[in-house]
């Protein structure tokens, strides 16, 4: 299970990067086998980290921990280089540096700390006030942003096909959701229960955003990743959740294959049993939830989804179906059985073809 419970979670689908290698020209295939050559040895590594962050946890002295809701980010510059360590560029309560991709990456640790502590009153991702720390200028046009377990990575991206990494606080807030889920529930990073573990980092990462900008459900875009795409790349964003497989579609990344209903649900051994392609059914759940609901998503369908998120029964192996039933169980739990909101929620699942009985 360890290979696909603490696979590297990068924020492009690795049938993007492909199809890169497969359409692009020789530079952009260059760059692209470069980043796809990177995800043996940052599975090793995320799985170390992970038992090192299990260690830590079962040291945690609880009367020790801060008695207030407080974010601790570091952001460290690797120069272009490999190292997550060394430079450090700006800490918690120093003023911006001036360099857009430390100020951004900054700025995003600290809004997805305080969507968590705000909304959830959760001290940082494990709960327990886990410093938040980020690279930044990570290689050499290196395509790619992700959690290691212990720190976020960013990837300046190359300029022709992708922005710098940083640009997107939804891609922060996804990746950082990572973490929380795997401390909640540990979904296992394989077809439904890894489709489910990506659409939970997509959902609270338009949270995220949502909650900075300030919007209501009818407001947001539900874009995942929107000013990444570079200038001239035929598409918005990777992914959306109000109409999957509409985010993009180029003769290089190729075209957005996510399906928004089971009935396109995706059979395949690629990207770990299609996590990045299926997770736009459960995205559109959401989306479908949150504006028939109304207000701030956050407020009524993220606590639900939160809620869901926590119940002891949804487990590593939890696929669509069971997940729904937590959210049903969890909506019943705060809003009452039969209520309105647990309606909406069981419509906006059967709206995707997941039956919840």
């Amino acid at each position: 299970m360890l290979r696909t419970r603490n696979a590297i979670r990068c924020i492009i689908p690795p049938q993007v990067l492909d199809r890169i290698a497969r359409n692009g020209s020789s530079e952009q295939r260059r760059r692209a086998l470069d980043t796809i050559s990177l995800d043996h040895s940052l599975r090793v590594a995320r799985m170390q980290n992970a038992f090192q962050a299990a260690a830590r946890a079962a040291k945690v002295d609880v009367l020790g921990m801060q008695a207030e809701l407080r974010a601790r980010r570091t952001i460290y510059d690797a120069r272009n280089g490999d190292s997550f360590f060394g430079n450090v560029v700006r800490s918690e309560g120093a003023g911006p540096t001036g360099n857009v991709a430390v100020d951004e990456a900054y700025d995003g640790l600290g809004a997805t700390y305080d969507f968590y502590a705000n909304t959830f009153q959760r001290d940082s991702i494990d709960g327990r006030g886990l410093p938040l720390d980020g690279v930044v200028h990570f290689r050499q046009d290196y395509d790619n942003a992700f959690w290691d377990g212990q720190r976020m990575i960013f990837g300046d991206g190359d300029g022709e096909l992708f922005n710098r990494f940083t640009i997107a606080l939804d891609i922060i807030g996804h990746e950082l959701t990572h973490g929380v889920t795997e401390v909640e529930t540990g979904l296992n990073y394989w077809e439904q229960s890894g489709a489910l573990n990506e659409s939970i980092s997509d959902t609270f990462g338009s949270l995220v955003k949502q909650q900075q900008l300030g919007q209501k459900a009818d407001e947001a875009d539900w874009l995942i990743g929107a000013g990444l795409l570079a200038a001239g790349v035929q598409g918005d964003a990777l992914r959306s959740m109000k109409a999957p497989g509409t985010a993009y579609d180029d003769p290089i990344l190729g075209k957005d294959e996510q399906p928004g209903h089971m009935n396109a649900y995706v059979n395949t051994f690629e990207d770990n049993g299609g996590v990045h392609t299926n997770s736009g059914i459960p995205n559109r759940a959401f989306y479908l939830a949150a504006t028939a609901i109304g207000g701030y998503a956050w407020e009524t369908p993220g606590r639900i989804w939160f809620s869901a998120l926590q119940d002891p029964r949804v487990r590593p192996t939890t696929r669509f179906r069971g997940f729904a039933r937590a959210t049903l169980r969890a909506a019943a739990t705060i809003y009452g059985s039969g209520s309105t909101e647990q309606a909406t929620v069981a419509t906006a699942w059967e709206g995707v073809g997941v039956n919840v009985g």
